[in-house]
């Protein structure tokens, strides 16, 4: 599959992370928008040929911190862990490096203020 980088858009697979206003502190609401865009610049390379990133604010509980599409289609925890393995990838390790890129990023931001 790795011949055929970098993928059309519409066969990426596309993450979406919902960002807790929490872990920004106790302004998190005013500032949760704007750590989203800030976190978008930072994660949209990552793994750029297959994956697109949407970093959005989660003030809506009901909806899950990570969910993953390709096209219009929603996937599974095992299907985009299916879909990763094409390109040998590991889901697990996939997503605990996004959340501590996001950490790391939380922290850059953080200290933008600081």
């Amino acid at each position: 599959m790795k011949d055929n980088l970098p993928l059309p858009q519409e066969k990426k697979l596309m993450v979406i992370f919902r960002v807790e206003p929490g872990c920004l502190g106790p302004n998190g609401n005013q500032l949760v928008e704007q750590f989203c865009q800030f976190a978008q610049k930072k994660v949209e390379l990552i793994d750029a040929d297959f994956v697109h990133w949407e970093i959005l604010p989660r003030f809506d509980k009901s909806l899950p911190e990570m969910q993953y599409r390709v096209g219009n289609k929603k996937l599974t925890h095992d299907k985009a862990a299916r879909y990763l393995d094409l390109f040998e990838k590991n889901l697990d390790d996939f997503e605990g490096h996004l959340h501590n890129k996001l950490a790391l990023l939380v922290e850059q931001y953080q200290g933008r203020f600081n």
